[in-house]
């Protein structure tokens, strides 16, 4: 599984924190780690806007499978990225949100507070997380088990209910302020990432050509 990592600009002195917890706990399951930035303070911004563009993006093209993100609350973001198709996500605080999010709603982002409450062992919070997010026998184990059957098909009935209440990846590039598309798609190694000519929806390679070379 190839899993993302998005920080923004009030976070980005915790992406090392969140980089490393992740290569200690899911390198070793067999995951790979894509960070994204920002990489620290001096990396070119990001806010919590330009990430939830990502998170939809990446997921819905399938260059990630899973995002890690959040910001200061980890409020923002959860927002942000929520308001795009296919993305399912929860704000993950402590060990338990993680333990219970792959087994009840077997989601692909989760949204970190990295600035409320962030303080001793904090790094030591993020590896006991991602401990319990990535065990491959939790997804879809169901909690309590015997919850399993509803829980997994009401899961299986959200992707419908996302698909029927959101725009299309393409119409979100398109309609949404394209200052924010395109400082998104300007991100170093944001663009060789998204692989542009292997994007298969027309309409959506089109509407990210448009926003990547977008003047004001």
């Amino acid at each position: 599984m190839k899993i993302g990592i998005v920080t923004e600009i009030s976070t980005a002195h915790r992406n090392q924190d969140v980089y490393n917890a992740l290569v200690a706990v899911a390198v070793p399951m067999g995951h790979e780690i894509i960070n994204i930035g920002m990489k620290g303070p001096d990396d070119s911004p990001l806010n919590y806007l330009t990430n939830g563009y990502l998170t939809g993006l990446l997921l819905n093209l399938g260059r990630v499978d899973f995002m890690v993100g959040g910001c200061g609350t980890g409020t923002g973001y959860i927002n942000a990225e929520l308001c795009f198709p296919g993305v399912f996500s929860t704000q993950c605080l402590e060990p338990l949100d993680a333990f219970l999010f792959p087994q009840i709603n077997d989601g692909n982002s989760i949204s970190l507070a990295l600035n409320k409450d962030y303080g001793w062992a904090a790094e030591k919070r993020l590896e006991m997380m991602f401990q319990q997010l990535f065990r491959p026998e939790l997804k879809g184990a169901g909690y309590p088990p015997e919850r399993k059957e509803p829980q997994n098909k009401f899961r299986d009935m959200l992707v419908d209910y996302s698909k029927a209440t959101h725009k299309t990846m393409a119409q979100c590039t398109r309609d949404m302020d394209q200052s924010i598309v395109h400082q998104a798609l300007r991100h170093p190694g944001v663009w060789e990432l998204v692989d542009i000519d292997n994007v298969e929806d027309v309409e959506l390679k089109e509407a990210l050509i448009a926003a990547y070379n977008w003047e004001e």
